[in-house]
């Protein structure tokens, strides 16, 4: 428990909640964390609610705090609840329905992340979506969580979120699974009060995504009840509303929202594209009706349609946008446990990785000049320097080759001489030595003051033949190298390019050769498939 708990302001507005409202009271009276105020906003409530919310107040005075509109008026969710922050003496503002509940330590743990990370505005986490709450013994097997859609225990600065909502149904999380700062709150102007029925919790939503960053946290704290009374399963009964289809409420948001960005001059092209594609239903009924008549007709071929057939036409008409459905994939000769080589290709052709590092050393050849050193033996010196050559070494880590100049070994090489070569030809080598970091420290130190080092590592790879399986420790990702080379060079001074795609990798990984595979196919760039990365890193001419 924290020493100096800030105030937390619940606003639970409630409208004819007599069968639920009380429990949501005791879920919070039954917090862990213990400096809260509950502001209980009635909507005009013509049942037992008003009286159960006013017993509370009066039981817990300095705690629990009645509210209503004049007139005992029914105003609607969104004034409801900005009147409850507006009365709201918190430093953090939770959201309560009087249908849901807490978790006790939901104040608790969601204050210290808010406590913890100073720049961030909100926080939430996934919510269970209740149906045990009737105790029948089929509801317990129907209690499900909200899918959070992004990874969790995530920093989230504006727009990415909002992004992440447009472009994702169903992630929209929870009204009472979010703590934000009443800060933020007032400072975006709160709920809007011209949208009160239907999704007025996503424009609240939106407005903080904008404006502050949001920390996605993976706990759960909270229960949404799941019962045919709710605002939300009436108006999906009354054929107003439907999570996944057109409705007119989510065409009254998506309208609202780009207004919204408009006028806060949001230029955020991620945003604006999953804005039009949410809003292509209600801009275009005519082309998504047809869209979806299509997809129907397309899931009615898939079970009707022979094996044979489906492959003939996806793959004619369709090529890479062609996805098979599960047990239409024909693996042909690929349907085997084992490589086609065991040695990278080189029994059937150029390897794949090959490729790329040879397309590497042309694009920065006229950087292979003066001095230069290269790991076990010259051939890429020689191949791709010419007459900018004014000397070539040849470095290896054991006496025995007769092309090396010196033996040393790039982990622990005190005897390879500082500031002597012009460039370092390092081409798939670093992944044999386990102390990876002292060997790009020796690379930077036996540079030249602008010296350049032209370095390729494996990504996606298999470890070799015997001769490197007992040698082979690492794989690279562009973010590792990336890391790992601006521990020595400066960042300005370092390029990393990555290569490969699916079917590239593939290939390489059952051993196939450059020369079974189309150059379109192997300059195809997918960074989720990095078969070769390399790395171009220049030594400063001055410290």
């Amino acid at each position: 428990m924290m020493k100096n708990q800030p105030l937390v302001s619940v606003i639970t507005p409630f409208l004819n909640a007599e069968k639920f409202i009380q429990e949501a009271i005791e879920s919070v009276l039954a917090q862990s964390y213990e400096n809260w105020e509950l502001l209980l906003v009635d909507d005009g409530s013509t049942d037992k609610s008003s009286a159960i919310a006013q017993q509370y107040a009066s039981l817990y005075p300095q705690k629990i705090y009645y509210l209503e509109h004049e007139g005992h008026q029914n105003r609607g969710k969104s004034t409801s609840r900005n009147l409850g922050i507006s009365k709201a003496q918190g430093e953090y503002i939770a959201l309560l329905d009087a249908d849901d509940v807490y978790l006790p330590q939901k104040l608790e743990q969601q204050v210290a992340i808010l406590e913890s990370q100073p720049e961030t505005g909100m926080v939430y986490g996934p919510t269970q979506h209740w149906h045990s709450w009737t105790g029948k013994q089929e509801d317990y097997q129907r209690d499900n969580m909200r899918p959070l859609g992004v990874q969790p225990n995530t920093l989230f600065y504006p727009p990415s979120l909002l992004t992440q909502y447009l472009n994702i149904d169903g992630i929209v999380p929870c009204t009472c699974g979010l703590l934000a700062r009443k800060e933020v709150i007032e400072a975006v102007g709160g709920y809007d009060d011209s949208i009160q029925h239907m999704l007025e919790d996503q424009v609240l939503l939106a407005k903080i995504c904008l404006h502050t960053p949001v920390f996605v946290d993976g706990n759960c704290w909270d229960r949404y009840r799941q019962h045919p009374d709710s605002s939300c399963s009436q108006a999906m009964q009354a054929g107003e509303y439907h999570y996944s289809k057109p409705n007119r409420p989510h065409q009254i948001y998506l309208n609202w929202l780009e207004k919204y960005i408009t006028a806060q001059g949001v230029k955020d092209a991620e945003l604006w594209k999953g804005l039009q594609k949410a809003s292509f239903p209600y801009r275009h009924p005519v082309l998504y009706f047809l869209s979806r008549v299509q997809k129907k007709l397309k899931r009615i071929a898939r079970k009707k349609l022979p094996s044979s057939i489906h492959r003939f036409v996806g793959t004619q008409l369709l090529r890479d946008k062609y996805i098979p459905p599960t047990g239409y994939v024909d693996f042909g000769s690929l349907r085997r446990v084992t490589p086609m080589s065991h040695v990278f290709g080189y029994d059937r052709g150029q390897p794949v990785d090959r490729y790329y590092i040879e397309n590497f050393l042309t694009l920065y050849q006229d950087d292979i000049r003066g001095r230069v050193l290269e790991i076990g033996d010259d051939g890429y010196t020689r191949q791709f320097g010419g007459n900018r050559l004014t000397q070539s070494d040849v470095l290896h880590v054991t006496k025995g080759n007769p092309k090396a100049t010196i033996i040393g070994d790039l982990s622990s090489g005190d005897n390879i001489p500082s500031n002597s070569f012009d460039c370092f030809i390092l081409t798939h080598t670093i992944q044999l030595i386990y102390d990876v970091r002292a060997a790009v420290e020796t690379v930077y130190r036996i540079l030249k003051p602008g010296g350049v080092a032209l370095v390729t590592v494996p990504g996606i790879s298999h470890i070799g033949d015997y001769q490197w399986a007992d040698y082979w420790c690492w794989s690279f990702t562009a973010l590792s190298v990336q890391k790992l080379f601006e521990e020595f060079f400066p960042k300005e001074n370092i390029q990393i390019e990555t290569h490969g795609n699916v079917l590239v990798a593939t290939a390489f990984l059952y051993g196939l050769a450059t020369e079974e595979l189309k150059r379109e196919e192997l300059d195809y760039c997918d960074r989720n498939y990095q078969v070769t990365i390399t790395i171009r890193a220049v030594k400063p001419q001055t410290p």
